[in-house]
């Protein structure tokens, strides 16, 4: 039980930071473009609780990746529709690099400012619980940039690319939108997509963000804190 709320202590503020910011981006894009849905259902704020899917907040201590609400979007509204599209959909996975660069810049300033304060008493109490933190917050937030750029509907990638394609091919791919959390179910869990593509790709972000605070990450995400 200890662990538990150890690890929940831990990973709530950057999960919930990680998936608020993700959606809120699509929203503030889309509003810019020309559609208030989610301004005028009040969506365009950091307010976890306005985005929480329960299931989903669940998902990120259980598997290690979660879901909020989707922010309502009416690609009508969009000025130009197909263009814009691209944008939208863009701007969750871009948000969420963003913050696993902050997050790894946090975290390398963290370990160089740890290493000068051995024998700072709180440095255990203090310092400590926020590098591990940050080491979740560059997991997570590169996880579901990297997740979500799958180029299959209804993920951002799949909306991406329905956007750059061509109106008969954009139109082909839309069609497998219904199917699409099915597909990606059966891909992550029925076969090596995850193993062969996303968490080589996983591993070669925080390697290029966290550099010599790499090792710190790993350590945390196969540590009993983070364990699965």
């Amino acid at each position: 039980m200890d662990t538990f709320f150890l690890k929940l202590s831990i990973m709530l503020a950057p999960g919930l930071m990680a998936i608020t910011c993700h959606e809120v981006s699509h929203g503030y894009v889309a509003n810019r473009f020309g559609d208030g849905t989610a301004r005028s259902l009040g969506r365009l704020t950091l307010n976890p609780l306005k985005h929480l899917d329960v299931i989903g907040t669940l998902m990120v201590f259980v598997i290690g990746i979660g879901w909020a609400k989707p922010v309502p979007v009416n690609f009508k509204n969009l000025r130009n529709p197909k263009r814009d599209m691209v944008w939208v959909a863009a701007a969750g996975p871009v948000t969420n690099f963003i913050l696993a660069f902050i997050s790894a810049m946090g975290l390398r300033c963290g370990v160089a400012i740890s290493g000068s304060l051995s024998f700072f008493p709180l440095k255990e109490a203090v310092l400590s619980p926020i590098l591990l933190m940050l080491a979740f917050s560059v997991y997570i937030n590169l996880l579901l940039a990297i997740f979500n750029i799958i180029p299959v509907p209804p993920l951002d990638g799949g909306r991406v690319l329905a956007g750059l394609l061509p109106p008969r091919s954009a139109q082909a791919l839309g069609r497998f939108e219904p199917y699409g959390m099915v597909i990606i179910v059966l891909l992550v869990f029925f076969t090596d997509i995850f193993s062969k593509v996303l968490q080589p790709a996983l591993s070669l972000g925080i390697n290029l963000l966290a550099g010599p605070s790499t090792q710190l990450v790993f350590e945390q995400l196969t540590s009993k804190v983070l364990a699965r």
